[in-house]
């Protein structure tokens, strides 16, 4: 299995991260409850049973819910704050009666994000803060100035992307004196523009994909974390409804269970590991609340698939031959 970039930063950080995208409860104003307390505490304490020491947050989820009750868990148990690492994210504003949903790397906004979130976490500093998603009117001097201030303020101690190419993240990395760590995209078994614009090169089947060339290279070549987030396709190939899935998915999924059978280990695991079998040192991101799913995950770290395993999976998934 490929060593993890994010190792040279954190030495001890793990292979598999939590995603907290699905605590504190609705994606509304809604309070936080008793119940969503317990979730969270029920979660972390799965996560960590394998292994997990990665908790990865963003400013938004559940309209900030997902901060706070992760803080209220770090607040009643604070001896777990020195056993983790906890990155969150920043940039993306929700649309309201006045203004449509935008991003905004402005100053001024990312400054108030990271002193919201340490509030919300209840934590003196962040260990990795991302952008979230690339602001088409952010300026770059700026942002590396903002960044600038809050490592040298003990606010974040790490800096990291999400959702960026390659040039992009260059650009942005060419004006700070301290390094990008981490790049999240989205990556998994159903998503595989990422591997498909790379091997249909000069061949038409790269038309049409989304993924902005050397991407992966760039991180590659600069010790850049690649995270992928929805790792899991949502369970779609570990026990969701197939009902209105492609034949391809359903073959996938059907594979998937013959090499979860083969290996005495879970579909999860086939699929998280599948994506850790890259040489990217790809680094994936769960984010089931239900603790039963967040254990199934655990025998990723140990499953080692075979090259030929890893191609018929592939290639089952995409639903036809490689060029």
């Amino acid at each position: 299995m490929a060593a993890s970039p994010i190792n040279q930063v954190f030495p001890k950080a793990s292979r598999l991260v939590y995603g907290c995208m699905g605590l504190g409860g609705n994606w509304d104003n809604s309070p936080v409850t008793q119940d969503h307390l317990n979730q969270a505490h029920t979660a972390i304490d799965a996560a960590l049973e394998i292994g997990i020491n990665y908790f990865d947050h963003a400013d938004i989820y559940t309209m900030g819910k997902a901060e706070q009750v992760f803080g209220q868990v770090l607040a009643q148990r604070p001896e777990l704050r020195e056993q983790i690492i906890l990155q969150t994210k920043a940039a993306i504003r929700f649309g309201d009666e006045q203004w449509c949903g935008r991003y905004d790397w402005s100053a001024d906004y990312i400054r108030q994000s990271v002193e919201d979130s340490l509030r919300r976490l209840q934590s003196e500093t962040i260990d990795v803060m991302m952008l979230h998603r690339p602001d088409p009117l952010a300026e770059m001097d700026e942002v590396a100035a903002v960044l600038s201030e809050l490592k040298d303020s003990g606010k974040v101690q790490h800096f990291g992307v999400s959702n960026m190419s390659g040039a992009q993240i260059a650009h942005l990395q060419s004006l700070l004196s301290f390094p990008l760590v981490a790049n999240q995209l989205e990556m998994s078994l159903s998503k595989l523009d990422w591997l498909d614009h790379n091997i249909a090169v000069n061949d038409e089947q790269v038309k049409g994909h989304s993924f902005a060339p050397g991407t992966l290279e760039y991180c590659a070549m600069n010790k850049v974390q690649i995270q992928a987030w929805g790792s899991l396709s949502r369970g779609l190939f570990s026990g969701a409804d197939l009902s209105n899935a492609s034949q391809a998915q359903r073959d996938t999924a059907q594979l998937v269970r013959q090499y979860a059978d083969q290996n005495s280990s879970s579909p999860e695991a086939v699929v998280l590991a599948w994506l850790m079998r890259h040489p990217a040192g790809i680094q994936p991101v769960i984010g089931s609340v239900n603790p039963d799913r967040i254990r199934a995950c655990g025998d990723a770290t140990k499953l080692q698939l075979s090259r030929e395993q890893w191609y018929q999976l592939y290639v089952t998934s995409r639903g036809k031959a490689l060029p």
